[in-house]
């Protein structure tokens, strides 16, 4: 139970920073591309307060943590109007691939501490970033609405199956439950953290 504690307590920032840079992300991309929405809503900030979602950024990771070993979480969504992007099917994309991109980024960044030696506690934590990262990456290119992965696959699909598959999201989430509580989307994204840990560490 100690050790869990203790994982927990380490694992606290990295999630926490790793979500906001996330939802960030979005935003400043959305930005760029032509949509003030989240900008004017001051949620282009690393201030984890504008992000945090009380269940979804605290209660549930560190429940999963206690019970699996593993945290799942999520911040309040980044609002985005995709009517003001100048290419709104090209620019959906891209912001929806900004959030998994900038995970991806972390990721490489906290590997670089563990190229240091004998830092104790802070290696500790610089592995558990490149794992919660790369855990968020993956899970977060489930190709699923509302997930980022799912809104690359709309922006990518021709235009009557991108239609179709958009009347799926109302339903994405309990899908996303369901194969959380099946295990089976650990099964799809280990491979690929798995992967992608063993360049980095």
């Amino acid at each position: 139970m100690e050790s869990k504690v203790f994982n927990i307590l380490l694992s606290i920032f990295p999630m926490i920073f790793a979500i906001t840079v996330h939802e960030a992300a979005h935003g400043w991309v959305a930005k760029k591309l032509g949509d003030h929405t989240a900008w004017l809503q001051g949620r282009i900030t690393l201030n984890p307060v504008k992000h945090i979602d009380l269940w979804g950024t605290i209660v549930i990771p560190i429940l999963l943590l206690v019970t699996a070993g593993f945290a799942l979480g999520w911040a309040k969504p980044v609002p985005v109007n995709f009517s003001n992007l100048r290419n709104p099917r090209r620019d959906s994309m891209l912001v929806a691939a900004a959030g998994p991109t900038s995970n991806l980024l972390m990721a490489i960044a906290w590997s670089s501490i563990l190229l240091v030696p004998g830092l104790g506690l802070i290696n500790q934590m610089a592995y558990a970033g490149v794992m919660i990262n790369l855990f968020l990456m993956a899970f977060n290119l489930l190709p699923i609405l509302p997930l980022d992965g799912g809104r690359v696959l709309q922006s990518l699909l021709p235009y009557h199956l991108a239609y179709k598959f958009g009347q799926l999201e109302p339903y994405g989430m309990f899908i996303v439950l369901a194969l959380v509580m099946t295990n089976i989307s650990t099964i799809l994204i280990n491979p690929v953290v798995k992967t992608i840990a063993g360049v980095l560490i």
